[in-house]
């Protein structure tokens, strides 16, 4: 047999490839069905943290950052903890991200504040020396559908099963009726912008309108361990 594949490139070529991809399908198919299963703890999105991860890919903040730690020292120094897969169990779609232009977000809510993202959205290169990074101040005076957060979590829960109404997640993240998420996003809101400076977008929220920035910081704020809480080793 070996004799024969050693005389045949071909033959040769399509045994290898049949081969690797035996071997591939072994090591990636556990994963996979790792992936499926959240880790234990994991809390949906508050209704204003989707209305803020629209916000993040609108902008496409995943085209310059990832949201995913790999288990090299290097990574792990900077970042914070290596990523789980059970972490993604309720993200639709992932943002895991293929370039780094900006360092990796899956732990920035561990190390940043409301007050940090505030002037960094607003002139990134005054509060980060050399950043490269755009101004975002239109959203500052932007403001978000809360409909349009309302039906994608509907959705999640609908379609991909997150548990929205289960018993033991924070009464401020269960679903309820349109009329109920749009009191928790602005609820929410207040939270948020009682550490922001803008005075403008602090009178919005007591209108009971919901300015972009403060959406995207509550998501931001999101990416961290509490919501998340980590195996341990």
């Amino acid at each position: 047999m070996f004799h024969f594949l050693e005389k045949n490139p071909f033959f040769f070529t399509v045994a290898v490839l049949v081969l690797f991809s035996i071997a591939g399908l072994v090591e990636i198919l556990p994963d996979f069905a790792k992936a499926s299963k959240p880790i234990e703890g994991l809390k949906p999105h508050t209704m204003l943290e989707v209305a803020g991860r629209q916000v993040y890919i609108k902008e496409s903040c995943n085209a310059c950052h990832s949201q995913l730690i790999r288990p090299f020292k290097s990574e792990t120094d900077r970042y914070g903890k290596v990523s789980y897969s059970g972490e993604y169990a309720y993200d639709r779609p992932f943002l895991w991200g293929s370039k780094r232009t900006g360092p990796d977000l899956h732990r920035v809510g561990d190390y940043r504040t409301t007050d940090w993202h505030e002037h960094h959205m607003w002139e990134p290169a005054k509060t980060v020396e050399g950043s490269i990074m755009p101004a975002y101040k239109h959203l500052f005076v932007k403001m978000v559908d809360k409909n349009t957060a309302y039906a994608e979590a509907y959705t999640n829960k609908v379609v991909f099963d997150v548990p929205y109404d289960r018993d033991d997640i924070p009464h401020s993240t269960k679903l309820g009726t349109l009329e109920e998420a749009r009191a928790s996003i602005v609820e929410e809101a207040k939270l948020i912008v009682a550490d922001m400076k803008d005075q403008q977008v602090k009178d919005a929220v007591q209108r009971g309108e919901i300015p972009e920035i403060v959406a995207l910081i509550a998501y931001l704020n999101s990416l961290n361990s509490a919501r998340r809480p980590l195996p341990t080793e």
